[in-house]
Formats: structure tokens, sequence, C-alpha cells
């Protein structure tokens, strides 16, 4: 992707305008629209203020007596904004997003999950059809899946706090990639048991 240094610089500094917009030939990645490194986990607590402030310096309305094509670039950072927003306000969606962009994960990706985990999640899935019978049991089921996703989460958790662009290597990233489609795997499982009564 192509990275273009007067928008990064205008982001940053506060001056962006129409004649900035109107050099845009590609939109940048999410990272890039937000000023910040590229990382596995961002920090959600100054996001919104981050999210507000691009929110109105690219508001369509300012650009009303532009060009319709410089119109049409603010609506693109606009749209693109409240994608990378709702994106990073998920942790799991920032990983997905990330490893695309490092051409890590593809779109509809059909993923091999290790056997072992595969073998822990049946069992959770198979006393799924007993949940609703039996209250007790649903609040096994829900320790189990959260001791789970601490296991999981445990061998990956200091790549995905502490990324480092160039350090971090290819081997830690794919392990983040298994990690990703276990989680969305027990996420699934979460949302069964969820909509049991």
């Amino acid at each position: 992707m192509q990275v273009y240094p007067e928008l990064a610089e205008g982001f940053l500094s506060g001056s962006c305008n129409p004649i900035v917009i109107g050099s845009i030939k590609q939109i940048m990645n999410y990272f890039e629209i937000f000023g910040i490194p590229i990382q596995l986990k961002v920090d959600k607590n100054e996001l919104p203020k981050k999210f507000f402030e691009l929110s109105r310096k690219f508001h369509p309305d300012f650009y009303a007596n532009t060009t319709p094509s410089e119109q049409n670039r603010a609506l693109e950072i606009t749209a693109n904004l409240n994608k990378a927003f709702k994106t990073f306000q998920n942790p799991e969606e920032t990983i997905k997003y990330f490893l695309q962009l490092k051409g890590l994960l593809e779109e509809e990706e059909k993923y091999q999950l290790p056997p072992d985990f595969l073998m822990e999640v049946l069992e959770i899935n198979e006393k799924l059809m007993d949940v609703e019978d039996d209250p007790e049991l649903k609040l096994n089921l829900q320790s189990a899946i959260n001791d789970l996703q601490s296991d999981i989460y445990g061998p990956v958790k200091e790549t995905v706090e502490h990324y480092q662009d160039g350090v971090t290597t290819e081997k830690e990233l794919l392990q983040v990639k298994e990690y990703y489609y276990k989680k969305k795997y027990l996420h699934r499982i979460q949302q069964q048991l969820n909509g049991m009564s």
C-alpha cells in the first residue's frame, strides 16, 4: 500500500484541507488514517478523541464548495475512518485487519485448527445440547470456555501486546493467526451458549 506523506503529516499536524484531500490517489490503511503505528492491539482510550477530531476535519460538508473529485475523496476518507474506528473497537477485528495488511490472512480462508484444540471444543459442543435442562452445566461450560480462552491467549500475549515492526517474527505472527481462528471458533460456541436460557 502506498503511503501519502502529505496526508499523514496533515492528520498529525492538523493541517489537512481540501487541497491535501485532492492529492490523495489511494486511501491509506487504518493505522495511517489514525496516525498510529501498525500494531496488534490498539489503545482504545485515545481513539474516540482522535476519531471525532478527524471526523470533524473531513466532514463532507466542509468540501461542499470543492470539486466533485475532492468531495468524493472526502466521503471516501470519512467512510474509511468509520470502518477503521469500528475495527479498532474490536480486538479480534484489529488482529484480523493487521494480519490481512501483512498478507498473512485471506478473507474466507479455510484454516485448519490443531486436532488437540478441536478435541477440547468438541467436548464443549457435545455438552451444549444438555445445557437448557441443567443451569449448573451452563456455568461449568462457561468456565471451560473462559479457561480455554486464557489458555490460547497465553502463548501470544507478548506478541499481541508488544508487537514491534521489524522485530516480531513471521513465526510469531503465524501463532497470532492461529490464536485468531481459535478465538473465532470459541466465539461461535459462546454465542450458542448465550442463546440458551
